[in-house]
């Protein structure tokens, strides 16, 4: 029988993780190849290659990626697609004989994989709709000022303008009177599942924010420079697809459809429109990461290690081979 001990690596955004697992893949291959899972709500959607800083076709030809280019931009990916998918490739993996790694910043798919779905209220379409309502009359922003009343902990993970998941959560409180977080809190103090327990998770995580938002920065601008005005427009000629799906309110994605929706008649100059989509661009992922760390705090049995360390992945490694050896 295989060893059934799993590997997890998380962060925030330019955190390092792409790089980390590949080294991981690197230092394994000659022992146990390793297959990397993505856990990325935005890398699941064909077409969105440079604002998802998606592995290159080099880097996927050298280890196996997953749950990568798996939907179509108009559609859409639940936690629960993610889970079900996320296990039926681990169980393949280790038939293989291979070492399945789970990485990305999407924070939701492995609370939802690592501790187990909540047992919340399904969608409600008159309440949805409702909501809908109150959104277009006074905005997301409003909405999230009255999640914060009623379910500070959701509130502070949200951005205000997430309209997806703040409608969820709102909708979550109306029909059962419960802040959503009591149902994370329920679950999170239960019995830990056989996969938390037999899985280490290594998160890469800032001493110094400056260090992060400077890679931010970088980051972003190197996208600019890739194409991600042209990624966007493509994905807009398509004619399918509208502001409000899960693929566009995706970081980056929404700041340049937003760009290229502009008044015609707006008389700045083209060189100060680009600096504020930059601007912007930058802000919104630094929410992002700030995000993401929170969601990370929450989760105790994680292994940190500061991504800014200059032996950041060595780390990361005898951490993976104590775990996988011991």
């Amino acid at each position: 029988m295989l060893d059934s001990r799993l590997l997890a690596l998380a962060g925030p955004t330019a955190s390092g993780k792409s790089s980390a697992a590949l080294a991981l893949a690197r230092a394994f291959a000659p022992t146990r190849p390793l297959e990397i899972i993505s856990v990325d709500s935005a890398q699941v959607y064909r077409g969105m290659d440079i604002g998802t800083a998606k592995p290159s076709a080099a880097e996927r030809a050298t280890t196996t990626h997953h749950l990568i280019d798996i939907r179509d931009p108009s559609g859409s990916y639940s936690a629960a697609q993610f889970v079900a998918d996320a296990t039926e490739l681990m169980a393949q993996i280790e038939a293989r004989g291979h070492w399945p790694l789970l990485t990305g910043g999407t924070m939701l798919y492995f609370k939802a994989l690592l501790d187990g779905l909540d047992d919340m209220p399904k969608a409600d379409p008159v309440i949805r709709a409702k909501l809908e309502q109150e959104a277009a009359a006074i905005g997301w922003p409003a909405l999230h000022a009255k999640l914060a009343v009623v379910d500070p902990i959701t509130a502070a993970r949200l951005h205000p303008s997430d309209s997806q998941r703040i409608q969820r959560a709102l909708e979550v409180y109306r029909i059962s009177g419960q802040p959503m977080s009591s149902f994370h809190t329920a679950q999170k103090d239960s019995t830990a599942s056989d996969l938390a327990q037999r899985c280490r998770l290594i998160s890469l995580e800032p001493n110094d924010r400056a260090w992060l938002h400077e890679r931010i920065a970088l980051r972003f601008d190197s996208m600019l420079q890739d194409g991600l005005i042209d990624e966007v427009m493509a994905l807009r000629a398509r004619g399918d697809l509208q502001a409000d799906l899960p693929s566009m309110r995706c970081v980056g994605y929404r700041q340049v459809w937003e760009f290229l929706e502009a008044n015609p008649s707006d008389s700045r100059s083209s060189m100060a429109r680009m600096k504020e989509l930059r601007d912007k661009g930058i802000f919104a992922t630094r929410q992002l990461a700030k995000r993401q760390i929170t969601w990370l705090r929450s989760m105790r049995e994680r292994c940190v290690v500061a991504c800014d360390a200059p032996d950041a992945q060595e780390q990361v490694l005898a951490l993976a081979k104590e775990w996988v050896t011991a």
